[in-house]
């Protein structure tokens, strides 16, 4: 009699059966099997029900630190998928995170070892051959076969382990875990250190270090009061900076002109529709420190004073203007004032403060 986990031959399986096969597999260290196995999970991924495919998640991310290099990736973009049907995204990130730093660690090994060895056009992972690129780089003496063959995977999957990360960063609890881990740092730094034209990791970047339920004190050195703020699922700099123009000015706290409702929509839920909208800027935003904080950057770079992110505001040096919306569109994002700072606090957190920076100084 077959047991309750084994299909009989007439059976169709169903996902969680599927996945014991694979688990049994990857223990058993068998490449050979490992994709006709994994084959079978992704073929019946899609009819499964949301409580096999919850169940199914956390324990396909388990298996990817001992599954094959080459097709580790495509592993991981089924935990991606079956958390974004619902699988817990914290109990799938270690795993996915730790091969995102994988594949950007070999892929930037790629390019420094294709530059050292001629440079020209890097692989295109669609159409070359990836073991005439691992003939090229691999050197004895400088890089060994298997580090080679991580180099040559890294750089032939990386896109694969950037949607399945998109995947996780897509929910606040990964977002804050992986940031007081420092997972984020590592990878914020891979990023930054990547040379590779190929991949475009900036989307990703900016998706890690939004921020989730952040307080956000600015100052407002024109008129010396202070606001406390809350930040919520903020993408970018230039939606920051529309979204503190409503909250402040359209609020009736600080003059200026308004911003268009439509565009203030665009920075929060709305979703484009085809026109392009205009944003006009209403401040310089500086650090505590002087130094201007530029609207292509993400709120994450608004430098931490006594605790709590210190935004200083002055006038625009120069008008400014952008097309309205978020750098990530599907993320909604909100800013709400929380409290009005007494004159008295206001004064003293401007007091710890430097005035902005010249426009020279800010461009050097």
């Amino acid at each position: 009699m077959a047991s309750q986990h084994t299909p009989t031959p007439h059976q169709q399986p169903t996902l969680t059966e599927a996945v014991a096969v694979l688990e049994t597999v990857v223990a058993a260290e068998d490449e050979e099997r490992f994709g006709p196995a994994l084959g079978l999970v992704g073929g019946l991924f899609g009819p499964a029900g949301p409580e096999e495919v919850a169940t199914a998640g956390p324990r396909l991310a388990a298996l990817l630190p001992d599954a094959p290099p080459f097709p580790r990736s495509h592993l991981a973009m089924l935990v991606g998928a079956c958390v974004e049907r619902g699988a817990d995204p914290s109990a799938c990130a270690g795993p996915v995170l730790a091969g995102l730093r994988g594949a950007l660690t070999g892929a930037q090994r790629l390019v420094e070892r294709w530059e050292a060895t001629g440079g020209g056009p890097l692989p295109d992972p669609e159409e070359d051959d990836p073991g005439e690129a691992h003939g090229r780089i691999a050197d004895p003496a400088v890089l060994d076969a298997w580090q080679a063959h991580l180099a040559v995977v890294g750089w032939w999957t990386l896109e694969l382990w950037q949607r399945a990360a998109w995947a996780v960063f897509a929910h606040p609890a990964v977002r804050a875990e992986a940031r007081a881990s420092g997972v984020t740092a590592v990878l914020l730094e891979l990023i930054a250190r990547y040379g590779g034209e190929r991949h475009d990791l900036k989307g990703l970047a900016y998706l890690a270090q939004v921020l989730d339920d952040e307080p956000l004190l600015v100052l407002d050195r024109p008129t010396g009061t202070g606001y406390l703020l809350r930040m919520d699922g903020l993408s970018d700099t230039f939606q920051l900076h529309t979204l503190l123009a409503d909250v402040l000015i359209g609020g009736g706290h600080l003059p200026g002109v308004r911003q268009d409702p439509e565009v203030v929509a665009l920075c929060r839920t709305a979703h484009p529709d085809g026109r392009r909208l205009i944003a006009a800027g209403a401040f310089n935003l500086v650090a505590p420190d002087g130094s201007w904080l530029w609207n292509e950057g993400t709120p994450a770079d608004i430098p931490v004073l006594d605790g709590v992110r210190t935004l200083v505001l002055e006038p625009q040096p120069y008008e400014r203007t952008w097309s309205a919306g978020r750098f990530i569109p599907d993320l909604p994002g909100d800013l709400r004032l929380e409290r009005v700072l007494s004159p008295a606090e206001a004064a003293e957190r401007l007091s710890r403060t430097v005035p902005a920076q010249t426009a020279a100084q800010a461009f050097h």
